[in-house]
């Protein structure tokens, strides 16, 4: 498997357009559509959350009705969420504008949205939008990139990547974008995430696939705890790199999950380092568990924590922090089996052994918290599981972010 530049346009047959619809922001583009040349098999994730956005609702109801995808609108400023029934005629609408561009299927379009709760959607606006990037639509890496950027709401970075791999030959592409920043929490959490790949599978093996990476992906971040009304990671595949179709759990299969997981991962990442006022990304790895699960919880559980978070941003070594959410993270355990690290590119040090507190030199501990990427390391010594979720510190700037939203 190889890196390389690009994004959502990098698989065979996708194309990507974005353009200014006006829908909130001024002087910005806010439209996205992602677009490929064949109808895709397609799988997705969502929000947990019981109250789902409309366009939540429209793309499930695609996905699980086993329909194919070729095209999706992506819009950012408004959420569509809490909208009623004239939220979902809206994504009816923006479907139906893509069939009249595009002549695709209206329901074998994406509808996702990100930005406020409660207010309704510009169709007309949004109608207009579809007919630009229509007539637009590119595959080069710089229209990804337009497209990455069109989708952000309070995200400081664009998130985009892509990978090659091979399978029987065939150079199988895999690419990827997404946004997220606030609203951020384990499963599926605001967050939307799009990849794209011409890799031939069937839908049901993509599905699972999908699922299985994104519980240890995009469902182990968070950021504030809340889970958005809005999250979606949308996967289609159109099958153009000329691989025989993958039908069962083989070694071609293993090949797509690692690079699938590679992606996920990345995008992941990306989103935790960028949360609201975020400076630091924060690691949380707990090694030998007893179940995957435990594992799990108790890293989510770190991460999660707002005073974890707080000392974490004051690069304070209170270790008692961390192993308070763990106590209280529904994970069973013996505190005198445990062992903490911190852990960053300055350096690792332990700070608390087997049930006790160890008398650690602080300035050390400093050094390694000043990085802009810090982990703590927790070692269980009761399994073989393991896992590690992500998350940022908790900053000034967060409240000032969210205090002003609206406005």
């Amino acid at each position: 498997m190889k890196e390389i530049t690009g994004g959502i346009t990098a698989a065979k047959g996708f194309k990507a357009a974005s353009c200014e619809a006006g829908i909130k922001y001024k002087d910005r583009t806010d439209m996205a559509l992602i677009y490929s040349t064949e109808p895709c098999v397609c799988a997705g994730t969502f929000t947990s959350n019981v109250v789902k956005a409309a366009c939540v609702q429209w793309d499930k109801k695609i996905v699980e009705s086993g329909s194919t995808m070729q095209a999706v609108v992506i819009n950012s400023g408004i959420a569509n969420a809490c909208t009623g029934k004239e939220g979902f005629d809206a994504c009816e609408a923006v479907a139906k504008a893509v069939e009249k561009s595009l002549g695709v299927e209206y329901l074998s379009v994406g509808v996702a949205s990100t930005g406020v709760i409660g207010m309704q959607l510009p169709v007309d606006k949004m109608t207009l939008g579809v007919s630009k990037m229509s007539e637009s639509l590119d595959d080069s890496i710089e229209a990804g990139t337009a497209a990455s950027k069109a989708i952000m709401t309070t995200d400081t970075v664009n998130k985009e990547i892509a990978v090659t791999f091979d399978i029987d030959g065939k150079e199988i592409t895999l690419g990827g974008m997404s946004k997220g920043s606030g609203m951020i929490h384990p499963n599926m959490c605001t967050m939307l995430a799009f990849l794209s790949t011409d890799l031939k599978i069937e839908k049901s093996l993509l599905q699972e696939a999908v699922k299985d990476v994104v519980a240890d992906s995009f469902n182990m971040i968070t950021v504030d705890g809340d889970t958005s009304t809005n999250d979606t990671l949308l996967c289609m595949a159109n099958g153009l790199a000329g691989n025989d179709c993958i039908s069962e759990k083989n070694d071609n299969y293993e090949k797509f999950k690692e690079a699938l997981s590679y992606v996920c991962t990345f995008l992941a990442k990306k989103m935790a380092s960028d949360g609201e006022g975020a400076t630091k990304l924060f690691e949380a790895k707990v090694v030998n568990a007893k179940s995957k699960e435990d594992a799990r919880i108790l890293s989510r559980a770190i991460v999660g924590s707002n005073l974890s978070k707080a000392a974490i941003y004051g690069c304070d070594a209170n270790f008692g922090r961390f192993l308070c959410a763990m106590g209280y993270s529904g994970a069973i355990f013996d505190q005198n089996d445990v062992e903490l690290f911190f852990e960053s590119a300055n350096g690792k040090i332990e700070v608390f052994h087997m049930g006790t507190p160890l008398d650690f030199d602080e300035d050390k501990a400093l050094q390694i918290m000043k990085a802009d990427a810090v982990t703590v390391l927790v070692d269980m010594h009761e399994g073989n599981e393991s896992a590690t979720a992500w998350g940022c510190d908790l900053t000034y700037d967060y409240v000032k972010i969210n205090a002003d939203y609206r406005s």
